[in-house]
């Protein structure tokens, strides 16, 4: 009933247990040829959809200069792009609503990065090293009963 083991072989091809493949990306593109994906980020949501292309960036139907127009969002939202080595390769068409400029920033650089691995799946394992396909779960701590704000505790005056 019971094997007998003579070694240390015997027992590792005993208990060995088939590892599976690794999984199989597929590209996954739209009617019109373009990779869609969806970014959040505190309270934003970009909707981001990218197609081959000359590198004009579009959100909010303005350009990229005009809508962040502070050079670190712009720098945030290039972020994707210049790991995998395709800045200007791409057209993007954003559309990005709620939060403020930083946390849109953030959306749409979570969604670039989606979007970049369902239009280039081998891309993906260099993305996620650079933890842009992770989506950043912290948002505002809400406000609790008998403080001013979510830990702040109203002034405390001793006469």
């Amino acid at each position: 009933m019971a094997e007998t083991l003579s070694s240390l072989q015997d027992l590792k091809a005993a208990t060995a247990v088939p590892t599976e493949e690794a999984p199989v990306y597929a590209q996954k593109l739209d009617a019109f040829g373009r990779a869609y994906a969806t970014g959040k980020r505190k309270d934003a949501v970009a909707r981001v959809w990218i197609k081959p292309g000359s590198g004009k960036v579009t959100v909010n139907g303005r350009p990229l200069d005009v809508y962040f127009a502070r050079p670190v969002l712009r720098m945030i939202l290039q972020q994707p792009l210049g790991v995998a080595k395709r800045v200007d390769q791409y057209d993007l068409m954003v559309t990005v609503a709620g939060g403020g400029l930083s946390g849109q920033a953030g959306a749409v650089r979570h969604g670039l990065a989606k979007a970049l691995v369902n239009y280039e799946p081998e891309l993906r394992s260099a993305l996620k090293k650079e933890g842009f396909l992770t989506r950043d779960s912290r948002t505002v701590e809400r406000k609790k009963y008998g403080k001013k704000k979510a830990r702040r505790s109203f002034q405390f005056s001793k006469r």
